[in-house]
């Protein structure tokens, strides 16, 4: 059988290819709960009849008047169910990250016209119960998990009726590539959330050039944790359904190490900041061993960090190297649950060292590069040594064309370009211009293959000077310092660039405990000189690879980490930088004084 063209297709591709005994899993009261493919096909047929028999689904395929359903949960089975549905009915799936402030929430559902909402549980009802007057036309919430008062998503199973399965056929016929199939309201780092609409072909045109990119086949397991409402996440699921791969949904993010260990996936995709997570862990145990344990740790960790790819560093190295992946970074695969191959970052930038260490270590990380309007690979370094280069995102993919305008900005055409913005045809016109999608990231090409972001145009800012800086590689290089977590440099108008620090405050108080510095509570232990000294030496090191304009001349050390729900990250953890300018003018105004 040949590829799916619509999303819904990998459902019949999957029964008459490789049926599977676990599709989907995930754990139900502790112990896991596998869906085989035929489970999935008959839940997903039941579930659009219900649709059908609530009034929704089956109007015409325009995106003005197809029928909006609105998604806030986790990952889980039920969400996929959800999604395979509504596509069957021809209705459009509107994802809402859980973690959405409740005015955008408000917003998007608007917007949107979503007639219906589906929750995961008591709290995300809650959050929407408290807004629900301001909600113009939501009809009916229905919940994933079981909530006193509240409809459940199984009671439109149970309303399902056999004799819609020629209507569900007769929809599914008038849907073709080209037909609207989900709204994903960017939350970006300004302004309102704008409705990003992506068709079947969009999202199934990324999922065909990407197959052959990934190790992916029907006996593989991948484990799911990042949220199926990011397109990222969603268009690697159907990369997973239609290569055979059985997808198991993680408990929650503090359970990941658990769920590797359990499920022993061989592909997961990840944003860069878990990744940093994972080596801080690694390097804290590291940190604890004696004698000759630690000797080797460390001895393993320097030639990781000299490891080049596609370059030959003789047979001693080679040697050391074999050496090292026996004895300790097999320690690392194990803790991974012992058969992880690859690893796909994306969302931000990943820090070039730990690339270095963790191929080193045996892993292959395929760092890409894409946006929601893309849905949303552009480029990604392939699992063969030869498609992949460190500090760079990779290849554009097979059917995707990339070339960097005059000043620099990347721009895109291909298959997987939105059909535009709902319901605003002016930005849409603004986006993309003769078949043009203009990314705002500015970037170049190295060797005539290799993408390399350089940064967000939107983000470079000129000193009062009138020099131009580009804060992310400046921001990339100083996380590479064990002693801070996050940092964002600022300067605009400014005669030079500064920089607010949220150090790694576990590292910093080990520090402060091996050199008898008194840590009585945050905010007093950053006031500390020996304190600032460190940072002050941190920060001098990491200048050094920067020019004079660059460099960061002054720092104010940060006691509160920046989070998602304190609304100084986007869901993708990226830096929101006018939120953070706004809530810390106090600290950069020190920087300047």
């Amino acid at each position: 059988m040949h590829q799916p063209t619509r999303l819904f297709d990998v459902i019949q591709h999957q029964l008459a290819n490789y049926s599977k005994q676990d599709m989907l899993a995930a754990k139900e009261q502790g112990t896991w709960k596998t869906y085989s493919t035929e489970d999935v096909a008959g839940i997903v047929q039941r579930f659009s009849s219900g649709l059908l028999q609530l009034g929704i689904g089956g109007t015409g395929l325009q995106p003005e008047t197809q029928d909006k359903i609105a998604i806030i949960s986790h990952n889980r089975p039920e969400w996929i169910f959800t999604d395979l549905a509504c596509q069957q009915v021809g209705a459009v799936l509107v994802p809402i990250y859980p973690t959405i402030s409740e005015t955008e929430l408000v917003y998007v559902l608007n917007d949107a016209e979503a007639h219906i909402l589906f929750v995961d549980d008591i709290h995300l009802y809650e959050k929407v119960l408290a807004n629900r007057g301001k909600l113009s036309t939501v009809k009916e919430i229905y919940s994933f998990e079981r909530i006193a008062g509240v409809k459940h998503w199984m009671d439109i199973l149970a309303a399902a009726s056999t004799t819609d399965v020629a209507r569900i056929e007769g929809i599914k016929k008038n849907i073709t590539p080209d037909t609207l199939v989900t709204i994903i309201y960017t939350s970006g780092t300004t302004g309102i959330p704008k409705g990003v609409m992506l068709s079947h072909g969009n999202i199934m045109s990324n999922v065909t050039a990407c197959i052959p990119i990934l190790p992916v086949n029907e006996q593989a397991r991948a484990l799911s944790f990042l949220p199926l409402n990011h397109i990222f996440e969603r268009m690697v699921t159907y990369v997973y359904f239609t290569a055979g791969v059985s997808v198991y949904y993680a408990e929650s993010m503090e359970a990941i190490s658990d769920n590797l260990k359990e499920v022993k996936p061989s592909i997961f995709t990840t944003v860069p900041r878990l990744l940093e997570k994972v080596y801080e862990k690694i390097m804290a145990r590291g940190n604890t061993l004696t004698g000759i344990q630690r000797t080797m740790f460390f001895w393993a960790l320097d030639l990781g960090n000299r490891y080049e790819l596609n370059k030959q560093q003789g047979p001693l190295y080679n040697l050391q190297l074999a050496i090292a992946r026996r004895l300790v970074f097999s320690k690392w695969k194990e803790a991974m649950g012992g058969q992880l191959e690859c690893i796909v970052t994306g969302a931000a930038a990943a820090q070039v060292r730990l690339l270095r260490i963790f191929t080193a270590a045996g892993f292959s990380i395929l760092e890409g590069y894409g946006l929601t309007e893309t849905s949303p690979v552009i480029a990604v370094n392939g699992k063969d040594p030869k498609d992949r280069m460190f500090g760079t995102v990779g290849p554009p993919i097979d059917n995707v064309q990339v070339k960097i305008a005059g000043d620099g900005e990347i721009l895109v055409k291909g298959p997987n370009i939105t059909m535009g913005y709902y319901k605003n045809p002016g930005l849409t016109a603004e986006s993309i211009r003769e078949g043009w999608f203009h990314t705002g990231d500015v970037g170049m090409l190295v060797k005539d293959k290799f993408l390399k972001i350089t940064d967000r145009k939107k983000e470079l800012f000129k000193t009062s000077g009138g020099k131009f800086v580009a804060p992310q590689p400046i921001e990339n290089k100083f996380k590479e310092s064990p002693y801070i977590e996050q940092i964002m440099v600022v300067g605009a108008d400014r005669k030079f660039a500064g920089a607010l620090i949220v150090p790694n405050f576990a590292n910093l108080q080990d520090w402060a405990r091996t050199n008898n510095v008194a840590f009585p509570s945050r905010e007093q232990g950053l006031k500390d000189p020996k304190v600032r000294a460190l940072y002050k030496q941190a920060v001098d090191k990491y200048n050094q690879y920067f020019n004079h304009i660059e460099q960061v001349k002054k720092f104010e050390l940060m006691p509160g980490e920046w989070t998602v729900d304190g609304g100084e990250l986007t869901p993708t953890l990226k830096l929101k930088r006018k939120v953070i300018e706004n809530k810390y003018q106090a600290a950069i105004a020190h920087i300047y004084a």
